[in-house]
């Protein structure tokens, strides 16, 4: 899978009580757009691919499979969000998976990952954001 990128305003909004990592509803959403790590903080900031032929607008839910810490070091551990199948058309393209934040106000920015080049889903083909279960989505030490 592609490596995760944080968003800077992630680190003040979790210091300043916007994330309830262990229970808000945190989703992915695809994008073409490139992500600015230092200018982008909420979901309007990054624009989203086209609602359509198999994906819905404001992408899917990430269940948290775990969020504890041990011995000073928290993780988050995240199940993978539905697949999206294309249907009926095309999907994307996009380049970027981005996790956000559904519970807070404004939809605030956590993170995202590069796929390297864009991505076209034709009809029948999917493509699944697959998180990895033993390093978790992210760790805070």
């Amino acid at each position: 899978m592609a490596s995760f990128n944080k968003f800077n305003s992630f680190v003040e909004a979790l210091a300043e009580k916007v994330h309830n990592l262990g229970s808000d509803t945190l989703k992915v959403y695809l994008s073409n757009a490139t992500p600015d790590a230092a200018a982008d903080s909420v979901k309007g900031d990054l624009a989203e691919i086209s609602a359509g032929n198999g994906y819905t607008a404001g992408g899917n839910t990430a269940a948290i499979t775990s969020s504890s810490q041990t011995s000073g070091t928290y993780k988050l551990v995240l199940g993978d969000p539905t697949t999206w199948t294309a249907s009926g058309g095309t999907i994307g393209p996009f380049r970027y998976a981005v996790l956000y934040n559904d519970t807070a106000a404004n939809d605030e920015l956590i993170g995202w990952w590069d796929y390297g080049s864009s991505i076209t889903l034709n009809t029948g083909e999917t493509f699944t954001v697959d998180f990895d279960a033993g390093t978790g989505v992210l760790t805070i030490a």
